[in-house]
């Protein structure tokens, strides 16, 4: 059999079938729970080997620790299967082993190779994608997908979202209007393409076009932030951070409460968005009321540091936010350990992690100057643990504001003029010039 865009399967059962191309567009989506979609299948169907591949491929992109297990299981299966699974089935079993595995960037490279044989297989594409954005690499972000297009034309399914993977790449790439291009016309194949909304997002955030930014999200709440949708957090964190740089942050605020952090959870990835708003407000000196409370106690207890370098520097973040020297400590030994591990994580912690953990700890131990020190030598290298650019913005701020309170002058107003010089509209970038230079 083949899947509706002519892909192999091994499986001859046309229900479970089904079943995996509706889990598969609820993951295109983030719309509803694909593991528990595609679990119907696996229930009644147990060999259905890309129903175990989907299952364990969405567990991935959450990229944290607490899901290794399950998806080690799935790897598991996999191999059970044997040879009852095609060549493409076997592929990515094997990228998924090296995800379990700690070799993150094994993974991208089996499903680089996987692609160039199968190049209309949406699954591989969406998680490549993803884990490119895990590692900070933005040649890839829009390569893998530029490297597929040409088997795909308009009226197969999907391919919307493949237009919407492709605008992040070439946003993350500096293409600013081609990314625009391409993203608009992935909402008009795909309405509730909330990716492609997320694209657009970053297009105007590095545009600073705040207001317009304000605008176009709002507008569009019916297609991205329905109920079910499990992406609504980081599309609503976009649309607190215009209002942020615009000096709203009773707005910010109320859609933290509402949207971005509205009850506890320990998902790293919720996490970290919440982490990321409220530092920025952290470092303006506006108040957040216990919001850090509840964020640096569930990082305490979510058993994920030295996991993923990235997750550690929000969870540090919460930490030296709410004074809890003791959790900082213990983040900055298993960053240490996680050094000298093998693993992709290993060089993400020992390149750029670390060296952020400890300016973050000593801005919280107010050396400022030591933070700057810190900060410098790797601010343009922290794509290295993943992220996007809007996301590691948090890294020159906290740069830009060590250097103002260390009272170096030089330092801050260089930085400040470099960064208006690349937001020359940005209503924040020019108050931190004014301050830099007061």
């Amino acid at each position: 059999m083949k899947d509706s865009r002519g892909v192999p399967v091994s499986s001859d059962n046309p229900r479970s079938l089904a079943i995996y191309e509706t889990a598969l567009k609820a993951l295109n989506t983030y719309r509803g729970d694909p593991v528990a979609i595609i679990d119907e299948a696996l229930a009644a169907d147990p060999d259905f080997a890309m129903g175990h591949v989907l299952r364990a491929s969405v567990l991935v992109t959450m990229w944290e620790r607490s899901v290794v297990p399950k998806v080690a299981a799935c790897v598991a299966r996999l191999d059970d299967l044997g040879n009852r699974g095609n060549d493409r089935e076997r592929r990515h079993a094997h990228a998924l082993g090296r995800w379990a595995a700690g070799d993150w960037d094994g993974m991208r490279g089996e499903l680089d190779r996987l692609l160039m044989e199968h190049p209309r297989d949406l699954l591989a594409l969406q998680i490549g994608h993803l884990a490119d954005f895990f590692h900070g690499d933005r040649d890839n972000l829009r390569g893998r997908v530029a490297r597929a297009l040409p088997a795909w034309s308009r009226e197969d399914p999907g391919y919307g979202f493949l237009l919407g993977m492709h605008a992040f790449g070439l946003e993350e790439c500096g293409g600013y209007f081609a990314a625009e291009e391409m993203g608009r016309h992935a909402i008009e194949l795909e309405p509730d393409d909330c990716w492609a909304q997320h694209a657009l997002a970053h297009v105007m955030e590095m545009q600073a076009r705040q207001a317009e930014g304000m605008a176009f999200m709002e507008s569009r709440q019916s297609h991205w932030a329905q109920k079910d949708n499990g992406f609504a957090f980081h599309n609503w964190w976009h649309t607190a951070l215009y209002n942020l740089d615009r000096g709203r942050a009773d707005r910010a605020l109320e859609i933290y409460d509402r949207s971005i952090r509205p009850e506890p959870a320990e998902i790293q990835l919720m996490m970290l968005d919440a982490v990321a708003l409220l530092w920025r407000m952290h470092l303006q000196g506006i108040a957040v009321g216990s919001r850090w409370d509840e964020l640096a106690a569930t990082y305490e207890k979510s058993g994920e540091d030295g996991f993923y370098a990235f997750n550690d520097m929000h969870a540090m973040m919460a930490y030296v936010a709410t004074g809890r020297a003791k959790a900082a400590a213990k983040l900055l030994k298993a960053a240490e350990a996680a050094v000298s591990e093998r693993g992709t994580n290993a060089m993400m912690t020992r390149e750029v992690g670390l060296p952020i953990l400890r300016a973050l700890d000593a801005f919280g131990h107010e050396r400022y100057r030591e933070t700057a020190d810190l900060l410098m030598p790797i601010r343009y290298r922290a794509h290295v643990f993943g992220g996007s650019h809007a996301q590691r913005d948090i890294v020159h701020r906290t740069l830009i504001e060590a250097a103002l309170r260390s009272g170096d002058r030089a330092l801050a107003r260089a930085l400040s003029n470099e960064r208006v010089s690349l937001k020359p509209h940005c209503p924040f970038g020019w108050r931190l010039h004014t301050n830099a230079n007061a």
